[in-house]
C-alpha cells in the first residue's frame, strides 16, 4: 500500500472515524494520505441558483472548490489531531463517482476509504448507491465504514 485516498462526504462523526482509521493505516504503513471532498454537481448548481435568485452574486467554481477544500481540511484536522501523519487535501466539483475514480487514478491511489449507508438491495436499486459503484469500479482495495446515518 502506497497511497490512500479518503472520500469525505460530510462532517459527521462517522466520517471523522473513517479519516482517523485511514490515518492510522497510513501512519503504520508509511503510505501517503490524501483527503478528498467532492461537491456534487447538483449541490453546486443549487448554491449558484440560490445566489443568483437572491441577487448576492454568482457562485464560481473556484469558490465551490475552496469551500470543498475547507470542509476536507477541517475534518482532517479534527480526525487526525492525535495521529502522526502528513496528508494532502484535494477538492473538486463534479459527478461524485467519476470524480472520485478519476482523482484516485490521477494520484495513483491503491486504497480508498469511503463511508456508506446500510441499505436494502431494493433501496440501492431505487436510490443508487455511490459506495457500491465505487466498490465495483475502483481498481484497488476499498475500505467501507457502514453506518445507519442518513
Amino acid at each position: 500500500m502506497e497511497r490512500i485516498l479518503v472520500v469525505i462526504r460530510n462532517r459527521s462523526a462517522t466520517t471523522r472515524e473513517l479519516v482517523h482509521e485511514a490515518g492510522e493505516v497510513a501512519a503504520g504503513t508509511g503510505a501517503e494520505l490524501r483527503l478528498l471532498h467532492v461537491m456534487p454537481d447538483e449541490e453546486y448548481d443549487e448554491r449558484m441558483s440560490s445566489r443568483l435568485e437572491s441577487k448576492t452574486g454568482g457562485y464560481s467554481l473556484d469558490e465551490a472548490e475552496t469551500e470543498a477544500k475547507r470542509l476536507a481540511a477541517e475534518v482532517g484536522r479534527r480526525a487526525l489531531s492525535d495521529v502522526d501523519v502528513d496528508y494532502d487535501v484535494i477538492a473538486a466539483v463534479g459527478h461524485e463517482e467519476e470524480t472520485i475514480l478519476d482523482i484516485a487514478d490521477d494520484h495513483e491511489c491503491d486504497h480508498l476509504f469511503i463511508a456508506g449507508r446500510r441499505r436494502s438491495p431494493s433501496g440501492k436499486a431505487l436510490f443508487g448507491d455511490l459506495t457500491q459503484r465505487i466498490l465495483l469500479n475502483f481498481d484497488g482495495m476499498v475500505t467501507v465504514h457502514l453506518t445507519d446515518e442518513e
